[in-house]
């Protein structure tokens, strides 16, 4: 469970998140949705923790991302818009890293990273340094790494980038399967497809505020007015 209360961020006369309140159940699949600049991004880094929020609170599975840190960080795992990996560590030896961050005993931690290893298909290169890895393989290593603690949330910010087709399946069906298994999705993304695809709810935020908050079932009925797509609604909420 997620739950975003009054979140605010300014940076100095600049508000680039504005009393953001928001609650996700266990289990279920957001997508978030906003222009550049809207506030994404900011969101997200205070509720994993890397930015201290101005005012109000940003709660993951029951703590308090900024009095207890390593508590809620336990809890989840995040997928940046750009994925960091050490280019001179196999994708295998990183994975092995992120499990001995989480404190995960050596064999569990093995047998993790063998199921991720086949799910995701990246037996053919995991033992290859970083530093020979496209955009896609970095993106696919570090939304395994994600997954290897078992988290009860994920919050991912532009999970599809540089993913070809094949790739870009993988990940959508892990994603959606996470969510059917209980586990939150936290989405940050520009794609509108992905979004109708995958997502249960769906929140808007524009100028650091929430503009728009419902449903996928409510929002159908919403795109009628709008040719049926959802691109011509963000547009015009947004405009």
């Amino acid at each position: 469970m997620i739950k975003l209360t009054h979140l605010t961020k300014k940076f100095g006369s600049f508000t680039a998140v504005d009393s953001l309140s928001l609650e996700i159940p266990d289990g279920e699949f957001f997508g978030f949705l906003g222009p550049n600049g809207a506030g994404k991004t900011t969101t997200i880094k205070m509720m994993t923790g890397l930015f201290a929020p101005t005012s109000g609170s940003a709660i993951m599975n029951g703590f308090d991302i900024q009095k207890q840190p390593l508590e809620a960080k336990s809890t989840f795992g995040y997928v940046p818009d750009q994925p960091f990996l050490y280019d001179k560590l196999t994708g295998r030896e990183f994975l092995y890293y992120i499990g001995g961050l989480f404190k995960m005993p050596k064999e569990t931690i093995r047998r993790e990273i063998e199921k991720l290893v086949a799910h995701f298909e990246i037996s053919e290169w995991v033992d290859k340094r970083a530093e020979d890895y496209s955009q896609g393989m970095r993106q696919r290593i570090t939304i395994a790494a994600a997954f290897v603690h078992s988290p009860r949330a994920i919050v991912i910010d532009e999970p599809m980038v540089g993913l070809d087709p094949r790739s870009a399946r993988i990940v959508k069906d892990s994603l959606k399967q996470k969510s059917r298994d209980g586990v939150t999705v936290f989405m940050s993304t520009h794609n509108m497809e992905i979004v109708e695809e995958l997502c249960d709810r769906i929140g808007i935020i524009k100028d650091g505020k929430l503009i728009f908050l419902d449903t996928q079932e409510n929002l159908h009925r919403r795109k009628s007015k709008f040719n049926g797509k959802l691109e011509s609604v963000f547009l015009e909420l947004t405009k």
